[in-house]
């Protein structure tokens, strides 16, 4: 049992997870989390698409599903999340789970708000100011969201399941736009839902990405003596070092 006072920090699972994708690295998290280890992961995924499990109550969803493997997009039905989020090159992601005594309905809004905060302290580092609000014709639904000047750039959601009388384990999840493509993944998206017969529209002009966030305003960073662009390699290598230094989030 996980004694509250002990605050345990997350372990990356990196290595362990590493090629692997989708619902195995869900299952793997589950599972370190079951068995009271508090872990990570962060990662840039393969082209495709997350979404919940109540997109199979759309008559044609195994269809829309053929279709869009057929193409190279193939579909993860992930716990997690309440939309379609779109997966590829410029999309970093990051994964925490962890078991608690907590009560579900009564953290909901503390997990959302703590991930939140650590996404958008390491948004400060490249001087990005992001704020917590809904955008509308963006990927998924919800109000904690990141955006910047309006646009969402960060995305969250989280999956509680309940494994004695006593606990629970909580898996959290964050997706950050960094350097994607965005008018392809909207597009994507929109031919998915169009399928799938969702009648959910998805609008380039409500998301951005890190990188755009950082130009706008002039920022880089410095490494070796020089200015750089903000990749996906920088912001993974930082949330891997926020996930690791920050305690359970309940």
């Amino acid at each position: 049992m996980i004694e509250q006072w002990s605050q345990p920090r997350y372990r990356l699972l990196e290595r362990s997870l590493a090629g692997t994708s989708g619902s195995a690295i869900e299952q793997a998290l589950l599972f370190h989390a079951g068995q009271g280890i508090a872990v990570a992961h962060v990662w840039e995924s393969t082209p495709g698409f997350v979404v919940p499990p109540s997109y199979r109550r759309f008559e044609r969803f195994e269809v829309a599903c053929e279709s869009s493997a057929a193409v190279g997009l193939p579909v993860n039905v992930l716990r997690f999340g309440r939309g379609l989020v779109p997966q590829g090159p410029g999309v970093v992601n990051l994964s925490l789970a962890w078991r608690t005594q907590a009560m579900k309905w009564s953290r909901l809004e503390t997990v959302y708000a703590a991930l939140c905060q650590m996404l958008q302290g390491g948004l400060g580092t490249f001087g990005i100011l992001a704020t917590e609000q809904a955008v509308p014709g963006s990927f998924s639904k919800g109000h904690y969201h990141l955006a910047v000047d309006g646009r969402k750039v960060a995305g969250t959601a989280q999956y509680w399941r309940r494994i004695s009388n006593s606990e629970q384990v909580v898996l959290a999840h964050a997706y950050l736009l960094v350097d994607a493509d965005l008018e392809t993944l909207v597009r994507q998206a929109n031919e998915f839902e169009a399928v799938v017969g969702s009648n959910r529209v998805y609008v380039a002009d409500a998301i951005t990405n890190v990188a755009y966030g950082a130009k706008a305003r002039g920022r880089s960073f410095s490494m070796g003596g020089t200015r750089r662009r903000i990749t996906p390699s920088h912001v993974q290598r930082l949330l891997q070092h926020i996930a690791s230094s920050s305690a359970v989030l309940c």
